[in-house]
């Protein structure tokens, strides 16, 4: 039965497997589709075949050409006739070798040999001077001939650039044929297009000549015909420089020449009254030769030197200005395109537009190889024009440099050569720039309106950082900073923007500081350069800043209020208000302005002596460089406080020039900052003024601090906080001791996250225990605590083995520690232990001993005295000494500069002068660069520079070799035996906490305050033990008396009991342990009491414990006796 059903049928005819509506659709669907596409393959096919037939019957017709065109010019007519030319030598012609030149993609040697011919034939035409053989009459000739001249000629033109860009000198000897050719057809162009060279024309035939050509050169004009692509494809195949063996008859000359000649013929259409349709086929022209020929690297160098003068006239630069200013972004999209043309390039490396920057550069100036700044701009040249049209090309550079973010090296941009002239050369992109970097350069632009001066060189700026990370800017640094009145120039301009009040505004809210300061440098700085102020290097300085001589000494008048120091409360004057939004309260000139000043002013202040500074004051007045001082610290502080972190601009155009003005900003600002620093010129209250009103709180400050910096990772920048980026780029808004607050504040926090990952913080049984002998306390200390690195920050438990072999008795609460770490550090800075050496200076200052590079585990020792440093700041325990601002500078991560060496060593900086501001001939001091350092038992001589025995010093490099003294003193020798003791140090500081403190801040953080003691403010932080309180009449008669002491004798009795004279900065509540007085009971007989007597004992101290401990004296004058006896004996415990 079920078999039965599967072949049931309906009722109405149809078969049980009836297919649905949907598929009976979708079924039909597909078999249209089907018959379409196998109509459209039939269809594809039929055309494939007639493409086929056609290109096979074209072939065939062209070979069959061929053979009659060779057959024909064996027995060709005699004289050739224009028509025979025309109809019978180029009708073929064009036909066969369009068809070869087309199948082949290149020409074949028979194709040379046909094309010789033909060229050959047309050159002897042209030359003719008979209407009927001259193939150039055809062009005023009737329209039908008229019309076949135009024809042939425009493919002919087409054919001789195609042969051009084909043209290559790599196999000369294989191509000596094909170079041939290239050099007829291009005499055969020039001549066509030419006409001058027409031999036949007349007055009568003159403008229908004229016609003829103009319509040839408006075809050239049109991007069809690829005669700029022809002429870039031949010219990058040329060698750099051009050979110089080639003359005026060797045929890459002749074909170079005729390219150029062909690339400038459109730009004479520009310089007549011609119609618009022709003045657009120039334009276009002109803007092809921007992009295609004046992109192309090394342009000017690829050419010979006699076809310079015809590219850098005012005819072709003035349009190729025009046109870019004009069409500024078809002009940058075309260049743009360029990177994908070329991709194979060897020059990619490098984008078409710096190239375009640097060949506008190169025509619009000429360059003295002889001197080291002469040179011109090319005659009547348009500087304005020039400026704007470099700014846009250099805008254009730096967005691509910068968003791609790119490193070019010096070795990848060399010249690219394969001749060995060439490789030979030392030649570089940077020689393009040279002009840039010349003071001729600058003085011709200066007549042009200074912001676009400024943005011109503010650019350019940022082009020398980005293309050679090493040397950056320096070239152009060091002429702006020299060019006499420059700098001057800039600062008054901003002057009048931004400070529009007079300076007697200003200097009636100063209130004057005691001149002492001032005469002391005035007198040493005297000292080091003799009686004769009026020096070569002091002229150099005057005529920056437009001075004479006399004017210099003339300064003196007014020195007594410029030196003065402002410290007037109100801190509003030094709020500039300009700056109070940051850079974004700019205008763009202003922007570029200040970029440009303070980039040149940060590289000035390098090499600008106290002497220039501060007496001289050259290039500005002290008065101005508070302003300057003012100006940036507002601009710094305000961008950085708004959260505008100018790295975010980094990839917004509009933002591009934030990131330099910052970065330029916040360098002047710390080198202004530290040479305060240094020797005072500008109030407290300045760097304070723009965070006056709006500082965060100091638990907050240090939170922020803390939590960015452990989560910041490299590429995290984009979430810096603000708070963040103020403390840690302008720390000194803050006032310092606030910044020891938020220092003890970042320990406490450390603390906390230690404690809470398991470690013991506080003294207990789990505390690293150390058994130290008196005698052997830094041996010791080394051995066991060295390893430890950053784990010493946990409690240490001290036990003390005397002299005599015993173990001291007493249990370390805190109290050994500090004594070990008190005891370690005195026996480590004696000079004697030969690791720290003294400086010269009145202060004397520690500074490590280059010796101890030498000594056995000398590094390793340094750099475990700078744990015991690091420990101590750490546990807020004070060390009475002080190290040189040289040595400490390196501890804060910066460069120290020449007047640092006078803090170092006096004697070497006053010599240094002497020579800087020498007035004779420096080769009779006999000095070279060399310098000799002084080792145990030997002296090392040591060369300044590669070779530098035998370089004798000149006027010339006179500076050159100050400031390699000077680098090597402060830097170079310093830096190995820095490095370890920063390594040391920063296992238990931070590296971010100790960039909160300058030099002398830091000393002291670590040592103490003033150098006198707050009396009441020891006292309310005072503990009493064994007996004492604060009534009892010993108390206060001690009170009495150290009150009545002098400032040197309450630090000598700070000594006496905490082992350091001076006081915690924060206050004796942050001395550890606290300041402690112990009753020690003297009982007197009674008949002692009634004879006047009182307590003969002495008072005594336990540093370690910072305690005093004092007899039940009766009198204040018995007080005052024992206790200046006791502290003036050196003697402490010992006296108990």
């Amino acid at each position: 039965m079920d078999g039965l059903r599967k072949h049931q049928v309906s009722l109405r005819g149809s078969s049980a497997k009836e297919i649905t509506r949907d598929a009976l659709l979708e079924k039909v669907t597909q078999e249209r589709e089907f018959r379409n596409y196998m109509r459209r393959a039939t269809a594809a096919s039929l055309f494939i075949q007639r493409v086929w037939r056609r290109y096979a019957s074209t072939k065939m017709a062209a070979a069959h050409l061929r053979e009659e065109w060779q057959e024909m010019l064996k027995c060709h007519p005699v004289p050739i006739t224009r028509a025979w030319i025309s109809n019978n030598l180029l009708k073929p012609f064009l036909f066969f070798i369009r068809i070869s030149a087309t199948r082949h993609q290149r020409f074949e040697d028979r194709d040379v040999d046909c094309m010789q011919i033909c060229f050959k034939i047309l050159l002897e035409s042209i030359n003719s001077s008979d209407p009927q053989r001259n193939f150039c009459t055809l062009a005023t000739s009737t329209i039908e001939d008229r019309t076949t001249w135009i024809y042939q000629t425009k493919k002919l033109i087409s054919l001789c650039l195609l042969i051009l860009s084909e043209c290559d000198y790599s196999s000369y000897q294989e191509k000596h044929q094909y170079i041939v050719l290239t050099s007829m057809a291009m005499r055969f162009v020039v001549s066509l297009t030419d006409p001058k060279t027409w031999k036949t024309f007349d007055d009568i035939t003159l403008p229908e000549t004229h016609t003829a050509v103009k319509d040839l050169v408006s075809y050239m004009c049109n991007e069809k015909s690829h005669l700029y692509i022809s002429i870039r494809r031949y010219l990058t195949r040329l060698d750099v420089p051009f050979s110089s063996t080639a003359n005026h008859t060797d045929d890459r000359f002749l074909i170079t020449a005729s390219a150029i000649t062909l690339a400038l013929r459109p730009f004479s259409n520009m310089n007549m009254n011609e119609n618009e349709d022709t003045l657009l086929h120039s334009q276009s022209a002109v803007e092809q030769y921007c992009v295609l020929l004046l992109t192309i690297p090394w342009f000017t160098q690829r050419l010979p030197a006699v076809l310079l003068p015809a590219i850098k006239h005012k005819t072709i630069l003035s349009p190729c200005f025009r046109q870019i200013l004009i069409s500024k972004e078809g002009v940058l999209m075309s260049i743009s395109k360029l990177n994908n043309v070329e991709v194979n390039s060897s020059h990619n490396k490098l984008p078409p537009v710096f190239w375009a920057l640097a060949n506008i550069i190169c025509l619009a100036t000429s360059v003295h190889n002889s001197s080291q700044d002469s040179g011109r701009f090319t005659q009547d040249l348009d500087f304005s024009s020039y400026i704007h049209v470099s700014i846009i090309l250099a805008e254009n550079l730096l967005t691509l440099l910068e968003l791609e973010q790119v490193e070019w090296s010096q070795q990848e941009s060399n010249m690219p050569s394969s001749s060995s002239s060439s490789s030979s050369s030392s030649s570089s992109y940077t020689d393009l720039l040279k002009p840039i970097c010349q003071q001729w350069h600058l003085m011709k632009l200066l007549t042009c309106d200074l912001p676009d001066v400024a943005y011109y060189y503010s650019l350019m700026l940022r082009i020398f950082t980005n293309l050679n990370p090493v040397v950056g800017s320096m070239p152009i640094l060091n002429m702006l900073s020299f060019t006499p009145g420059f700098l001057p120039n800039l600062w008054s301009h901003l002057e009048k923007s931004f400070f529009p009040t007079s300076n007697a505004d200003l200097s009636n809210s100063n209130n004057l500081q005691d001149s002492g300061d001032k005469d002391r440098l005035s007198k040493k700085k005297k000292k080091g350069v003799g009686k004769n102020g009026n020096t070569k290097w002091a002229s150099v300085l005057n005529k920056i800043t437009r001075k004479s001589n006399g004017d210099t000494d003339n300064t003196e008048s007014v020195k007594n209020s410029d030196t003065q120091m402002i410290l007037d409360d109100s801190s509003d004057i030094w709020d500039v208000e300009p700056f109070r939004k940051g850079p974004e309260g700019l205008t763009t000139d202003s922007s570029h302005l200040l970029h440009l000043f303070c980039a040149v002013y940060a590289h000035l202040l390098l090499v600008l002596d106290d002497i220039e500074f501060y007496e001289k004051q050259v290039p500005f007045t002290l008065q101005q460089q508070r302003r300057i001082a003012s100006m940036v610290n507002t601009l710094v502080y305000n961008a950085l406080s708004y959260n505008m972190t100018w790295h975010n601009h980094n990839h917004n155009h509009n933002h591009n020039h934030i990131r330099p003005l910052m970065d330029s900003s916040v360098r002047c600002l710390h080198l202004l900052y530290e040479r305060d620093c240094r020797h005072q010129f500008c109030p407290h209250q300045l760097w304070l003024s723009p965070a006056k009103n709006n500082r965060p709180p100091i638990a907050v400050a240090a939170r922020t601090h803390e939590v960015v910096t452990s989560n910041l990772r490299s590429d995290d920048s984009f979430a810096v906080s603000n708070i963040h980026s103020v403390i840690t780029t302008t720390p000194h808004v803050f006032p310092f001791e606030e910044r020891v607050e938020m220092f003890r504040e970042l320990i406490s926090m450390d603390k906390v996250s230690r404690r809470m990952a398991g470690e013991i913080i506080g003294p207990g049984p789990q505390a690293v225990e150390v058994v130290i002998r008196r005698s052997h306390i830094i041996e010791d200390g080394f051995q066991q605590l060295n390893s430890l690195g950053s784990k010493l920050k946990s409690a240490i438990h001290v036990s003390f083995v005397s002299e005599c072999g015993l173990p001291e008795a007493g249990l370390d609460y805190g109290g050994l520690s500090k004594e070990f770490l008190t005891d370690i550090a005195k026996a480590a800075f004696t000079p004697d232990y030969g690791m720290f050496i003294q400086t010269s200076t009145s202060d004397r200052l520690l500074i490590p001993n280059s010796a101890a590079r030498t000594m056995d585990n000398g590094i390793q020792m340094i750099e475990f005295i700078g744990r015991v440093v690091g420990k101590a700041l750490y546990e807020g325990i004070l060390l009475d000494y002080s190290f040189s601002h040289v040595f400490v500078q390196k501890l804060l991560g910066r460069y120290s500069f020449i007047d640092e060496l006078s803090s170092l060593d006096p004697e070497l900086y006053k010599n240094l002068m002497y020579v800087k501001h020498y007035d004779g001939d420096v080769k009779d001091l006999s000095l070279d660069f060399t310098v000799t350092e002084e080792l145990p038992g030997k002296r090392h001589v040591v060369e300044l520079k590669p070779g530098g025995k035998d370089v004798i010093v000149t006027n010339d490099n006179k500076l050159q070799y100050i400031y390699a003294i000077a680098d090597y003193k402060l830097n170079r020798q310093v830096l190995p035996l820095s490095n370890a003791f920063y390594r040391g140090l920063t296992d238990l500081i931070s590296p971010s906490w100790l960039k909160l403190f300058n030099a002398s801040e830091f000393n002291q953080l670590l040592s103490g305050g003033n150098h006198d003691i707050d009396v009441d403010d020891l006292r309310n932080n005072t503990r009493y033990t064994g007996g004492y309180t604060e009534g009892s009449r010993a108390v206060k008669l001690f009170w009495e008396v150290i009150r009545e002491f002098e400032p040197k004798e309450r630090c000598m009795l700070m000594k006496f009991v905490t082992s350091c004279s001076r006081a915690p900065l924060l206050g004796f509540k942050h001395l550890q342990p606290s300041f402690t007085i112990h009753k020690v009971a003297c009982d007197l007989p009674l008949w002692s009491t009634f004879g006047g007597q009182d307590v003969d004992r002495l008072p005594s101290a336990s540093t370690c414990y910072n305690t005093l401990k004092l007899p039940t004296y009766k009198r204040s004058s018995t007080l005052r006796t024992k206790l200046l006896y006791a502290i003036n004996s050196n003697a402490g415990f010992e006296l108990s």
